[in-house]
């Protein structure tokens, strides 16, 4: 019984000596996104386009869905801080039959203490306030930088330099498709990936808004190939009149995965994929309360011969200043060229859409 007392009275004491000196602060956000989206064309049904999307024999699909909705929650400890944030977009759980069940997925987890980053969250060549707002979840996201990853960054003045995680995606060399489906592409080994990818970004803002320019290099090297890529992405949001504004991303050279959402990949048969990406949107606001967007992105890839855009129009209004409503309508077209690895017609396609959204900001 002794033994006991002694063990809980060190226990008690060593709870004690670490309990923090300090308060923590929590901060909860997110949002709760009902959507009702309409597809027709002979591109497959997505719940929000990528850049990716297979050709298919032309339909028309209706879908009612809540799993954009998201939640995170921050951290502040002194000079030590935390964020994590889940959405259920992408989740193969559950059926539309019955449950409409959706699981977690991680968007993004890290700690931030003094200049440094660690954990999961965008990749340093993403500059969010580039993204255009929009019904369809990430916009154009075909024409855009658009990962999350985990990574480790150093931020300082208008600097940032990161290493992230090294993921070759694409194809070995040899690798030629024969059907409709990438089921008999040979997909790079990446047992391989060792050098982290490195990111080097410059950052400018004042009253006219903030643009961003980043360099990428990365090592690949699947099959002791060994190759070098490299490429640079120019992000920009600029205030025209009043609240207006202008979103711009430009983006060139072996960026692959980190540009287009599936549009493009690292290595095609064994070659590095150069690629060329960007995205324009327009914001106008008719009242404080209601604005409409114009958007359109597109990336065009070498080896692949991959060339697909997407492009929309939408309408917002905030029904009170934590509820908006939007609609939109736009057209997701894939108009790839003849491809020198695959031995098959090149795909081409299109389908429209239209979406209406209720977003509940907490």
């Amino acid at each position: 019984m002794k033994s006991i007392t002694r063990i809980s009275i060190c226990i008690c004491l060593m709870g004690a000596y670490s309990l923090p000196s300090m308060a923590s602060e929590y901060h909860f956000g997110g949002f709760i996104k009902a959507n009702a989206r309409y597809v027709d064309g002979n591109i497959a049904f997505q719940d929000s386009w990528t850049g990716g999307g297979h050709i298919t024999d032309s339909a028309k699909r209706s879908q009612f869905s809540a799993a954009e909705s998201r939640f995170n929650v921050g951290v502040t400890h002194g000079e030590v801080k935390g964020f994590a944030e889940i959405d259920f977009s992408g989740s193969a759980q559950g059926n539309a039959a019955f449950s409409n069940s959706y699981s977690p997925r991680l968007r993004h987890a890290y700690i931030q203490y003094n200049d440094v980053t660690a954990g999961q969250t965008w990749s340093t060549m993403v500059n969010t306030s580039a993204f255009a707002e929009t019904a369809d979840l990430g916009g154009p996201l075909v024409g855009q930088a658009m990962v999350r990853q985990a990574i480790v960054r150093y931020s300082t003045n208008n600097w940032q330099f990161a290493l992230e995680n090294p993921y070759t995606y694409g194809t070995q060399a040899g690798s030629t498709q024969t059907g409709s489906t990438t089921a008999d592409k040979k997909w790079v080994d990446t047992s391989n990936d060792y050098v982290p990818d490195a990111v080097i970004r410059f950052d400018r803002q004042s009253d006219w808004g903030n643009v961003s320019v980043s360099s990428l290099l990365r090592y690949l090297d699947p099959q002791d190939t060994a190759q070098l890529g490299a490429g640079v992405s120019v992000a920009a949001k600029l205030k025209t009149y009043g609240k207006n504004d202008v979103r711009l991303q430009l983006h060139y050279g072996n960026l692959g995965r980190y540009v287009g959402t599936d549009a493009a990949r690292d290595m095609i048969n064994g070659e590095i994929e150069t690629t060329t990406s960007a995205m324009f949107a327009y914001r106008h606001f008719w009242t404080e309360r209601t604005r409409s967007s114009l958007f359109y992105g597109q990336t065009i890839t070498e080896e692949e011969q991959t060339n697909r855009f997407h492009a929309g129009v939408n309408l917002f209004t905030n029904l009170t200043p934590a509820l908006a409503l939007g609609f939109e309508v736009g057209r997701y077209q894939i108009d790839d060229g003849i491809s020198p690895y695959e031995d098959i017609s090149a795909p081409q396609g299109a389908s429209n859409y239209a979406q209406l959204s209720l977003q509940f900001h907490i």
